[in-house]
């Protein structure tokens, strides 16, 4: 497979995967919205930061490397090795959802089940439901190694139940001859399978997930550290908690719904297309071209799109959060926690695209070497968190987020630079904006201010109305001027993240 269709297939992987969690998360918004009205900020804090938190980390550590490194590799392999390493997902679940859940009851505090009731229910259902779902995970790896676009599907049991229905039909269709890169016949090939000519799993691949393994575990602690420090050391009650989680959710969803998507289609383009083993200037060199014109678009778009959540998030966040959950978030420090969080937007979607390229092209040994880099930013993650908050409150998480996130993104941005420094391509010019782009951003920037302060908030929705109708007109103007002057980008949009084309009706 040539690294043009691999790029075509990882450009329609993303779109399709942002059209489907634009859908997902739009029903959640709207749900939530709703809920916020009639729920305590303390069940929502236990909820959505500690019982959440215990789902995440369970599906991080028993799944995030195995990911990492079964994706890394090509379609021709034995792939019956690599689907009995992806099965051990499962027993590493099980063990990791009932060590984390004996902490979580036993040596965490429990909440006042008078407050927040039914806790230990919880606990038990949040950590049965990541086992349910890594059933579905040597699944997910086929399909995500073949780029199954239209496989993107439900969650948990329904997600294991559609990938058994689509593998299940897809191999005894005529259609499953055409694709001679599947590297199954029929669904039992998917079952662990033990023979006595060769090794039970790939011990290379086992390898690279241990490596793998090491460093999710740091990314998880600078993922979800204000969470680990919120759970384990009560910095904040619940109810701050759970104003803290809104605001996050909120200043995320954008990221959640472009840059996730965008971070896992190309890191499999990237994996394919480059050699983790050999410099840019030994591989082949359309496919270097390629992955540089594909990285410098990529960091373009993330630029434009988190300065424009920086830009028009300071001038909107509490008529924002005062239309989605009322008073009880935009009063008090609720605006302040979210426009610190479109900062932070901000170098969420370099980093991204920075780390999408960087996983995918380092070497086993830069992995590892990588991760004292993680050590280290964990530990002073961790460490700056705390007194951060001790002394801004919740907007101290987002402080210390953005200072481990900028240094994270200076590592990427040196790997990157050391990658090509020997080659023609600079991708790294996608980082660079023309002047009269950034005069946009500012100018929009400032009239919005302008606008916040005349006609928002306690003015009623007349003046909200207005101050609306200002944003648009600044954020078409801005767009605008992105559209005349980024014209590199806006080809690379048209041309790769347009309509599947009619051959493409299996994937």
């Amino acid at each position: 497979m040539g690294s043009q269709e691999v790029l075509g297939q990882a450009a329609r992987l993303a779109s399709s995967g942002l059209l489907l969690q634009v859908l997902f998360r739009l029903i959640t918004f709207v749900l939530n919205a709703f809920i916020l009205r009639f729920l305590s900020k303390e069940i929502v804090g236990v909820v959505n930061v500690r019982l959440t938190l215990l789902y995440s980390t369970t599906l991080f550590l028993a799944r995030e490397a195995f990911r990492r490194a079964c994706l890394s590799g090509g379609t021709q392999r034995d792939w019956s090795q690599t689907l009995n390493l992806l099965w051990l997902t499962v027993p590493l679940g099980v063990f990791w959802s009932l060590f984390l859940g004996w902490i979580w009851l036993q040596l965490l505090e429990v909440p006042d089940p008078n407050v927040v009731p039914h806790y230990a229910t919880g606990v038990v259902l949040f950590g049965l439901s990541a086992v349910v779902e890594l059933l579905g995970e040597p699944f997910w790896v086929l399909a995500q190694a073949h780029m199954f676009v239209k496989l993107k599907l439900f969650y948990a049991t329904v997600l294991v139940l559609c990938y058994v229905i689509y593998f299940t039909k897809l191999l005894v269709s005529p259609e499953s001859t055409k694709l001679q890169t599947l590297p199954v016949s029929r669904i039992r090939d998917l079952l662990p399978n033990i023979t006595r000519n060769r090794a039970f799993i790939n011990w290379k691949e086992a390898k690279l997930t241990w490596s793998f393994f090491k460093q999710s575990f740091l990314k998880q602690i600078l993922t979800e550290g204000e969470r680990y420090v919120m759970t384990f050391l009560n910095v904040l009650n619940f109810g701050d908690q759970g104003v803290y989680d809104i605001v996050n959710n909120l200043g995320s969803l954008v990221a959640r719904l472009i840059f996730q998507p965008i971070e896992e289609s190309f890191y499999i383009f990237f994996a394919k297309v480059l050699e983790r083993e050999k410099d840019a200037t030994l591989q082949k060199q359309e496919d270097v071209a390629v992955a540089a014109a594909v990285l410098e678009s990529l960091l373009k778009l993330a630029l434009l799109a988190g300065l424009t959540i920086t830009v028009f998030g300071f001038a909107y966040s509490q008529l924002a959060l005062d239309i989605y959950g009322g008073a009880m978030l935009s009063s008090g420090y609720g605006p302040v926690l979210l426009r610190s969080y479109c900062l932070y937007v901000l170098l969420l979607a370099i980093n991204g695209v920075t780390e999408c390229f960087t996983f995918a092209a380092m070497s086993k040994e830069e992995v590892d070497r990588y991760n004292f880099v993680m050590l280290a930013l964990s530990s002073s993650f961790l460490v700056l968190s705390y007194l951060l908050t001790r002394w801004c409150g919740s907007v101290g998480f987002i402080l210390a987020n953005c200072f481990n996130m900028g240094i994270r993104i200076t590592q990427s941005l040196c790997f990157i630079h050391r990658y090509y420094r020997r080659s023609l391509h600079r991708p790294l010019a996608g980082l660079h904006l023309s002047p009269v782009l950034l005069g946009t951003f500012a100018l929009s920037g400032g009239v919005t201010a302008v606008s916040e302060v005349l006609l928002c908030c306690e003015q009623g929705w007349p003046a909200r109305l207005a101050h609306t109708a200002v944003g648009a007109f600044c954020l078409g103007a801005t767009l605008g001027t992105a559209f005349l002057t980024e014209t590199k980008l806006i080809h690379f949009l048209r041309t790769q993240l347009g309509v599947p084309r009619r051959t493409d009706k299996m994937m």
